[in-house]
């Protein structure tokens, strides 16, 4: 039996990633491109767990349907935490993900800490309200220039700590194993089984 669970995204390359982790069950996973009239989530909270949590939310209401959301952020230690919360938009509203690639090794010039660490908050919601939220963490640095030609964001720029390769030099298998989304997929399926009643 094919289960139906909403991702509030328009973000094709997320989406990808979502259905590529939940693969191994009987999951249709809905985006909010299948809902065109959907109103645009105005992410102003000052965290990326208030950011998933109001998607979640606003994308159940709406549709009615088991929903689940999040937002990542690279936070960046020589940077103060930068972009973080912004990052999507880091290089301005509408801006590429290599413009943000490109503001980022521009502001990194010189810089010997290179440390970062990709988080992404991901929250679970029912048209009565929030059901869970879970963090997922991966540590890294900055590169001094893109690597690799796979992912999407900051993915190039990105190497992860203990793998010497950025996420763009990994397979999208081997990045969805230890990624920041992955991991908080991870934390979040006991829950989402329950609610889904997904049996092993």
């Amino acid at each position: 039996m094919n289960i139906s669970l909403l991702l509030s995204s328009r973000n094709p390359d997320k989406l990808q990633e979502y259905k590529e982790i939940l693969s191994p069950f009987n999951i249709v996973l809905h985006s909010l491109l299948d809902f065109p009239d959907a109103p645009e989530t105005t992410e102003d909270k000052d965290t990326i767990h208030g950011n998933a949590i109001k998607k979640a939310m606003e994308g159940s209401r709406f549709t009615g349907m088991l929903c689940i959301a999040d937002d990542s952020g690279l936070f960046i230690d020589a940077l103060n935490g930068d972009p973080g919360v912004y990052s999507a938009r880091w290089a301005g509203e509408g801006c590429s993900y290599q413009d943000n690639r490109r503001k980022i090794l521009l502001q990194m010039e010189g810089l010997d800490n290179r440390a970062a660490r990709f988080e992404t908050a991901l929250a679970l919601a029912d048209s009565t309200g929030l059901i869970s939220v879970v963090c997922g963490v991966v540590k890294g640095q900055i590169t001094l220039y893109e690597r690799g030609d796979m992912g999407f964001g900051y993915d190039s720029i990105f190497e992860v700590e203990g793998r010497n390769r950025t996420y763009a030099e990994l397979s999208d298998k081997e990045k969805n194993s230890i990624s920041h989304r992955g991991l908080a997929i991870r934390e979040m399926l006991p829950t989402l089984k329950r609610m889904l009643d997904i049996q092993e």
